[in-house]
């Protein structure tokens, strides 16, 4: 019992206390995110080497790929050029040699010695007189040792620890955890035919076949799933722990008249959505529900039906937007239809005069107000309210955890209804948003104007530009999108994040990925912006009025340079920085976005979202200057479908596990083995079941679910439950 307990305890020490973990590999370990011995033990395999195929130099078939098992006869580090090393090996076998280069990874000429024994697995070309590999794995083997029947691991390394001592450091970190408790209880591992823990990490990291590698995975994504839906629903349980939520009136004389008041009818899927809310308000318990839409499906015209219940209930609401402009389009939008059926609403954001914003927080105190419509503003201090039962955010990826809690904290256990165009398909959303019910609208009530897009080499771009010129003349107007001018390719490869931080030997598309959220955006080079954009001012764009709109600007100068291209005083706006959701101008009929390999789909569907907005045609041009295969495909994407949500599951397809939430999250993300295209019928499961559970023992308590309690509460602090997610 002491040692499975002490094996237990073990997985939080400090990785420092690893065999072979000095403080300098502890210090390199912390760089890959890598800091106990739980991280150790999660740090999975990229891949699998199969050394069982062996073959000689002169039997290994040109194209294929095998094992080649030699000795080292000679090291040669090379500088082609001033950023590029590059390692060549000779190795011989009793047939012949074989040519090994290794790029960008120059310790290779301290680790590797002539006449040391070694295997080398890859595909086989042939080049100047010889057979060779390049990037191959390769493995030292000891004297008289055989490759042959052995599959090695390949655990993300990194320049300072090699595979090789990665492979012995996580050995030790499994040493000290073996025969750990399990958190899974016995039931649901023999429902689901499950490896116990122990035996999953040993067989993922030391397989003896592919077999159990694919076994030990299906138990741990089963349990990061499991262990990620308890953390988020026990969340969601505690927010309104101790206080009594409203059960909302839904079919009052206010919900009744806005939609005798909507100049449009809605169509069946915002019905349906509207029903989904309302059956999760007039529930006695809290309401955590998320509606997901394209721009442009009407999420604000269902949103305005909860607003309206609130008001039938006599309790109050607040909609919180991330910008001004969208507040204000809010407010003229929703603002009409309110007054049309007799619900007091208000319009607090950071520019409402001193006045008119104290006339706002009294009453808004008292309960007058019924409806609360603002910006940030929301959050001050002096903002409170008599009663808030629900509480709207809109664009909710734009906020951050701690800003999504404080305005509900703002209630006692209010509703709380969550926006989003971001396209996030089902297993994705049921995986990350675990404790939200969801509701969909996928089709936009009034057909769009026709929007085709087109991918082309940087070399093309005089294409663009003649369709832009082209629109111009017609009286229409352009966006030019580039937010990563004046920036190398090595500044735009450090934007990648994460990805780029281990050192491995396969080419990973998403490691050149710079834009995946808006954040991404920050950052840009406004000197380079400024000529590029009198570049276009006096050359391309000579007859028309340019301006430029960047991320080092104020929010007010963001709103007049918005504003005159509104009005068409500005013809053609070049962006480095984001172009605001809900920004609503019909006349702009085409877009150029100039390095459109450096930017995650989700992003330019968003972007290509701001054209096509009236009833003119509209042309998206995404220039790239890629030679990469696996770029221009992914791009390709973009031509085939204007869905959001197909999108957004091809491009889920394409991640790597784990990779699920774009590269500035993906880093903090527990979901290190889960594939949300995949493993989607795991996901279906572990959600059940973790209803299931919470439903049946909320507190976690019942003696079976104590170690899974553990485990829930140790891998997600209270704090960072939402955030590992969200």
């Amino acid at each position: 019992m002491a040692d499975r307990l002490t094996a237990t305890l073990a997985l939080d020490k400090p990785a420092s206390r690893v065999k072979l973990v000095s403080p300098a590999r502890a210090q390199a370990l912390s760089q890959l995110g890598v800091r106990t011995v739980r991280d150790l033990c999660t740090h999975y395999p990229r891949r699998y080497v199969d050394l069982s195929k062996r073959e000689t130099v002169a039997t290994a078939r040109i194209g294929g790929s095998c094992t080649i098992q030699g000795q080292v006869h000679e090291v040669k580090l090379k500088r082609p050029r001033p950023q590029l090393t590059l390692v060549e090996i000779s190795v011989v076998d009793e047939t012949g040699v074989l040519m090994v280069t290794c790029f960008r990874q120059p310790w290779l000429k301290d680790q590797l010695k002539p006449g040391m024994p070694i295997a080398v697995a890859g595909k086989v070309e042939f080049n100047y007189g010889f057979k060779r590999m390049v990037n191959p794995y390769l493995e030292p083997l000891e004297a008289g040792q055989s490759a042959e029947g052995m599959i090695i691991p390949v655990h993300p390394a990194c320049e300072k620890i090699s595979a090789a001592w990665m492979r012995r450091i996580v050995e030790n970190a499994l040493d000290m955890v073996r025969g750990c408790y399990d958190p899974l209880p016995l039931d649901l591992r023999a429902k689901y035919r499950l490896m116990s823990r122990t035996q999953a990490l040993s067989c993922i990291h030391f397989p003896q076949s592919m077999d159990e590698v694919a076994q030990a995975r299906r138990r741990l994504v089963y349990e990061e799933l499991l262990l990620l839906e308890l953390a988020l629903m026990e969340q969601a349980q505690n927010r309104s722990a101790g206080a009594t939520p409203t059960a909302h009136v839904v079919d009052g004389p206010c919900a009744a008249a806005l939609e005798c008041v909507l100049p449009f009818s809605l169509t069946d899927e915002q019905v349906a959505a509207r029903n989904d809310i309302f059956a999760q308000m007039a529930a006695p318990c809290a309401a955590n529900h998320m509606l997901l839409g394209d721009v442009g499906t009407g999420k604000t015209a269902v949103a305005a039906f909860a607003l309206a219940a609130v008001a039938d209930t006599g309790t109050q609401a607040a909609l919180m937007a991330p910008t001004e402009v969208l507040a204000r389009q809010h407010a003229k939008s929703l603002g009409a239809w309110f007054d049309q059926i007799g619900v007091a609403w208000g319009l607090l954001t950071g520019a409402t005069p001193d006045e008119e914003r104290q006339r706002i927080v009294r009453e808004t105190l008292t309960g007058k107000l019924q409806v609360l419509i603002g910006t940030h503003a929301l959050l001050e201090d002096d903002v409170r309210f008599d009663k808030l039962s629900l509480a709207v955010v809109d664009e909710q990826q734009r906020f951050g955890v701690e800003q999504r809690a404080a305005l509900l904290m703002k209630g006692g256990a209010p509703d709380a209804l969550f926006l989003t165009a971001t396209p996030i398909p089902r297993t994705l959303a049921l995986a990350v948003f675990g404790d939200m019910t969801l509701s969909y609208i996928r089709r936009r009530p009034h057909d769009a104007a026709r929007r085709t897009t087109h991918v082309l080499a940087k070399v093309d771009q005089g294409q663009a530009y003649d369709a832009a010129r082209a629109a111009l003349e017609r009286g229409e107007q352009v966006y030019v999108v580039c937010p990563l001018i004046g920036q190398d390719g090595a500044a735009r490869d450090s934007r990648a994040g994460g990805r780029r931080r281990e050192t491995d030997e396969e080419a990973y598309e998403y490691a050149a990925i710079s834009i995946e959220s808006d954040g991404d955006f920050s950052g840009d080079n406004v000197t380079a912006a400024t000529k590029e954009a009198a570049y276009l001012q006096e050359t391309v764009f000579a007859d028309w009025r340019v301006e430029l709109l960047h991320g080092r600007m104020k929010a007010a100068e963001k709103d007049e340079v918005m504003a005159r291209f509104r009005a068409n005083e500005t013809q053609v706006l070049v962006a480095t920085t984001v172009i605001e959701v809900g920004v609503d101008v019909p006349n702009a009929t085409v877009m150029i976005v100039a390095d459109a390999d450096r930017f995650g789909l989700a992003q330019l569907h968003q972007l290509r979202g701001r054209v096509g907005r009236g009833e003119k045609p509209a042309q998206v041009f995404l220039l790239s200057a890629s030679k990469s295969e696996a770029s221009l495909a992914r791009l390709a994407a973009m031509e085939r479908t204007d869905d959001g949500f197909e999108l957004a599951k091809y491009d889920l397809s394409l991640r790597r596990e784990g990779d699920i939430l774009g590269n500035r999250q993906s880093g903090a993300s527990v979901l290190k083995l889960v594939n949300v295209v995949r493993d989607e019928r795991i996901i279906e499961a572990a959600h059940a079941d973790a209803a299931a559970i919470m439903a049946a023992d909320p507190a976690l308590s019942d003696l079976d679910h104590q170690a899974l309690a553990l485990e829930v509460r140790r891998t997600f602090p209270a704090d960072a439950a939402g955030a590992a997610a969200h």
